[in-house]
């Protein structure tokens, strides 16, 4: 349901979303892939909690960014799940890896997606206005 997608023409229209229901998910979602993933919260050997490094965490994130990047550059389908592009794949890790973070620290993913989406259309700087002018942002 992408706006700007290189695969499929955008139609223009506004894509139709229970808003409502999509930010509940969120945090639904966060709190899953934490579970998910609770064998990279505990020592391997002992079991016992371990205390992740927050920098770490992100810096995960990013590297799923640039991995995301590769599979644009070299436009290829994903190694370990061959019927996916990788792109795709590594968004998808990108998301479990973050959603992972919400969960683990307590973040109200959904409230802030909400709080943010809406900032973000009306603040000023976002403008086409603004855009243009000297010193906008051109991207």
């Amino acid at each position: 349901m992408s706006v700007h997608n290189n695969r499929s023409e955008s139609s223009g229209v506004r894509p139709r979303v229970k808003i409502h229901k999509l930010y509940v998910r969120l945090n639904e979602l966060a709190a899953l892939c934490h579970h998910d993933n609770m064998k990279w919260w505990t020592h391997p050997k002992t079991g016992k909690p371990l205390k992740r490094n927050k920098g770490e965490l992100i810096a995960l994130m990013h590297s799923e960014l640039s991995e995301m990047l590769e599979g644009v550059r070299k436009d290829k389908m994903d190694e370990h799940i061959p019927h996916r592009r990788n792109e795709d794949v590594e968004a998808a890790d990108l998301l479990i890896r973050l959603l992972d973070y919400c969960g683990a620290y307590g973040i109200d993913i959904d409230g802030a997606f909400r709080d943010k989406r809406f900032f973000n259309l009306t603040r000023p700087d976002h403008s086409h206005e603004a855009r243009r002018k000297a010193g906008g942002k051109k991207f």
